[in-house]
């Protein structure tokens, strides 16, 4: 009777931990998803981790069960069970067998290790990438081409993309779940570096995987990965030259207020996201996503997204570094309204 009221008691238990465990994700947010050669190696370990550990608990649980059925003592039974303390043999069989499961587990942990750390820096055929950190955004840099854009990586298909990540400020990770594992990005002169390939086109998100302050869980980004002529167009357009807003008002307005943080074509300063093509981006502040079918609260259109982040970005982002901007309604639509229209058409 007292084992079915520990049951009953256990059940709700075991019901939330079902539920917790089957909460709801995003494929493309998931080591178990692996999308890249870097990301299916590292998934090959987590397999061949859990093979192990999978079989050590049911060895484990069918000897214990054994045991319990076993040698139960019997109803009028009062002998001491036989020792085995000091058995040699047992004792050996279950000092041996760890070694072998850890020799297994070991040895292509080790192998994979250097094969991750290859340096692809002077690779001439590899993509060189700077990533700094900020809280929150991402700042992505193509030394070979002259390039910064922000939020948005964009690389060749099939392509090695080389990476040095560093920090502008507190302590922050690079991941993207389903191409590669994550890299700290250090405050200071410390660069780690890595390297990764989409060999296939498509979006895939990246978060900061370092608790870096009240915004840590908004700071998303996106790598997009596009064939290599369609690469090549990009690198030509987001190099070309922009032009201020036609309205003077605004003109003047967007000049004095974002272009001295935010670069634009080659106007403005380097201090915050470079403004270039976000247009064409797949989001604005890297957490509001662009679409014409809204469906959630962080949806919505090119222009209302970047409207909602002008008006007041603490609102989206809160502790971020940019803060409320004071504009006329005028000068707010107006400058929203331009940088919506700033697209880069380099795709086929």
């Amino acid at each position: 009777m007292k084992r079915w009221q520990f049951l009953k008691r256990l059940a709700p238990l075991m019901a939330m931990m079902v539920l917790v465990l089957a909460a709801c994700g995003r494929e493309d947010l998931s080591t178990l998803n692996p999308q890249g050669p870097v990301a299916e190696e590292q998934f090959g370990l987590m397999k061949l981790a859990i093979s192990i550990m999978l079989i050590v608990i049911v060895v484990v649980f069918a000897i214990t069960i054994y045991v319990i059925i076993r040698f139960r003592r019997r109803s009028g039974d009062k002998t001491i069970p036989k020792q085995v303390e000091g058995n040699h043999k047992l004792e050996i069989i279950w000092t041996v067998i760890p070694i072998i499961m850890l020799i297994i587990l070991g040895v292509p942990t080790v192998q994979s290790v250097f094969n991750l750390s290859k340096d692809y820096s002077k690779d001439p055929e590899a993509v060189q990438v700077i990533v700094t950190s900020h809280q929150y955004w991402w700042e992505f840099e193509y030394p070979d081409y002259g390039i910064k854009t922000a939020q948005e990586l964009i690389i060749p298909t099939g392509k090695t993309i080389s990476v040095k990540a560093k920090s502008a400020d507190v302590l922050h990770s690079f991941w993207i779940p389903s191409l590669a594992g994550k890299i700290d990005t250090n405050p200071g002169a410390n660069v780690n570096a890595m390297y990764f390939s989409a060999p296939k086109e498509g979006v895939y998100l990246g978060k900061c995987a370092e608790l870096c302050g009240p915004s840590h869980g908004l700071m998303d980004f996106k790598v997009k990965s596009v064939d290599e002529s369609s690469f090549d167009r990009w690198v030509a357009a987001i190099q070309e030259p922009v032009a201020l807003p036609s309205d003077p008002a605004v003109a003047a307005a967007f000049e004095s207020k974002c272009l001295s943080c935010h670069a634009v074509g080659d106007m403005g300063g380097p201090a915050y996201p470079n403004l270039t093509g976000i247009g064409s981006r797949e989001s604005v502040g890297g957490i509001l996503v662009n679409t014409d079918d809204p469906k959630y609260d962080n949806e919505g259109s090119v222009y209302d997204n970047l409207y909602r982040w002008i008006e007041n970005p603490d609102d989206v982002k809160p502790g971020n570094q940019m803060g409320k901007i004071d504009l006329t309604e005028q000068e707010l639509d107006g400058i929203a309204k331009y940088l919506s229209e700033l697209k880069l058409n380099y795709e086929q």
